[in-house]
Formats: structure tokens, C-alpha cells, sequence
């Protein structure tokens, strides 16, 4: 491990994200404040308590969640495709910086960013609700696990894109499906049997509920089981990272 490599790139990404803050910090916080304003106070009001917390409580810890997991994956999808587009990821590939290295700088990069932006939507939602954390080791250690999940996607997804359009093709099919279905709004026990199987396929599911947990004391899943996907979702994402860098996979083309 490169440490002094390793600090430049996040160093690197810290930077980028707090020089162009209106449109890393804010939108994301705009966005949430408006799931508060209509989910929460106009519908929440109608429909009452969800295992036990008002719905406006119950639907904060997913909100909140659902921001750091975007957040995280499109500042490392961004940032490394262009770093590919602006021919500049070869300086990296040349210096004395192993793979992991250029792969955990980035991954740090998004996560710090997910969790600025989790920081901000927190303080918005605590404008709406009330929040009392739990298990604040559940809370903290699923939220950087869960963006480190998501921040090594979106280094998979910059790696095999050819061009910006690219880079749009999975948050818009792929992850924005994913985390309107994975709890954020419900409870998976209002949903017939059924589904709550086909629910339990959903990775962001086990996120949301484990960090709901964390927060409420309250999950759809056992938290050993959420901790045991996340953190192999964590391992092997990080290998398929590390054999794709090995191989020089859209970057040595």
C-alpha cells in the first residue's frame, strides 16, 4: 500500500467535491427535502404509524440512507470515467501505486461524499422528525459499509463505460428500482408473502432495514444477516474491482 498515494487521491476527491458543492452537496438535499415535505407531512399524515414510529420517523433512516448510497456511487463512477476521459488515469497506472491503491482511494472519495451528503440529510430530517439513534455502531459501521458497496459499483460501472451515456444506464435502470423497493417507504410485512420473498433478493433492503435498526430498533431482517450480505457484497465487489484493474479492463484499450 502506497499510503502517500492513497492520500493524494482522496485528497483529490475531497477536493473535487467540495469545489463544485452545488452540484455534489446541494441537489441531494433539495431532493430530500421535498421526500420529507411530500411523503412525510402530506401522506405520512394520512397514514399513521408503521411498526410503532410515525411514518415521517420510519421513512427518515431510508431517506437518508437512499442519499448516501447515490451519492457514493456517482461520485466514483464520475470521477473515475473522468479520469478515463481525460486520458489522466494513466499517470496513476504508471506510478508506483498498486491497483488496491488507485481502487481504495476512489472508494474512500465516495464514501466521504456519501456520508457529507448522509450528514446534511440527517439535519434535514431532524427539521421534520425526531431521532434518537439506538445502536450508534450498527448506524455508523452499515452506512460506510453500505457506501463502500456502492462506491465500488459505481468504480465497476466507470470501468466498463465507453462513454457518458454509459455512466447513466445503471443508477436509471438498475439502482434507482432498487431503492424505491428496498424499504425505504414500507415495511416488507405489508407486502403478501410473495413478494417479501421476491423483496429479500434486493441487497438495499438489508441496508436500509440494518441502518433503520441502528436508528429506531426496528428491521424487516435480522441484523447478522444484513451484516453478513453487506460485508460480502463489500469482498467480492472489491476482487471483481481488483481482476478488472489486473486486467486493465477499459482503461488499457
Amino acid at each position: 500500500m502506497n499510503w502517500i498515494g492513497l492520500k493524494t487521491i482522496v485528497t483529490k476527491e475531497v477536493i473535487r467535491v467540495l469545489r463544485i458543492w452545488i452540484q455534489t452537496i446541494v441537489p441531494p438535499a433539495i431532493m430530500m427535502t421535498l421526500y420529507f415535505v411530500i411523503f412525510g407531512n402530506l401522506i405520512g399524515s394520512r397514514i399513521g404509524l408503521i411498526e410503532g414510529a410515525p411514518y415521517m420517523q420510519y421513512i427518515a433512516p431510508g431517506l437518508i440512507m437512499m442519499a448516501v448510497i447515490t451519492n457514493s456511487y456517482g461520485n466514483v463512477v464520475s470521477s473515475f470515467f473522468g479520469a478515463k476521459f481525460g486520458r489522466h488515469v494513466e499517470e496513476m497506472l504508471v506510478s508506483p501505486m498498486s491497483n488496491a491503491t488507485i481502487i481504495l482511494g476512489h472508494v474512500a472519495g465516495g464514501v466521504i461524499r456519501g456520508l457529507l451528503v448522509g450528514g446534511l440529510v440527517t439535519l434535514i430530517a431532524l427539521g421534520f422528525t425526531r431521532l434518537h439513534v439506538e445502536h450508534p455502531f450498527i448506524t455508523l459501521s452499515m452506512v460506510v459499509l453500505s457506501s463502500t458497496v456502492f462506491a465500488l459499483a459505481g468504480f465497476i460501472n466507470a470501468m466498463f463505460a465507453r462513454k457518458f451515456d454509459d455512466i447513466a444506464i445503471v443508477p436509471t435502470f438498475v439502482l434507482t428500482p432498487l431503492t424505491y423497493l428496498g424499504g425505504v417507504f414500507y415495511s416488507i410485512s405489508m407486502l403478501p408473502e410473495f413478494w417479501q420473498s421476491v423483496s429479500k433478493l434486493n441487497p438495499i433492503l438489508y441496508m436500509v432495514n440494518a441502518f433503520r435498526y441502528g436508528i429506531l430498533g426496528t428491521s424487516d431482517i435480522g441484523i447478522v444477516y444484513a451484516y453478513a450480505i453487506v460485508c460480502t457484497f463489500v469482498v467480492v465487489l472489491f476482487s471483481v474491482c481488483l481482476v478488472l484493474m489486473n486486467r486493465g479492463v477499459g482503461i488499457r484499450e
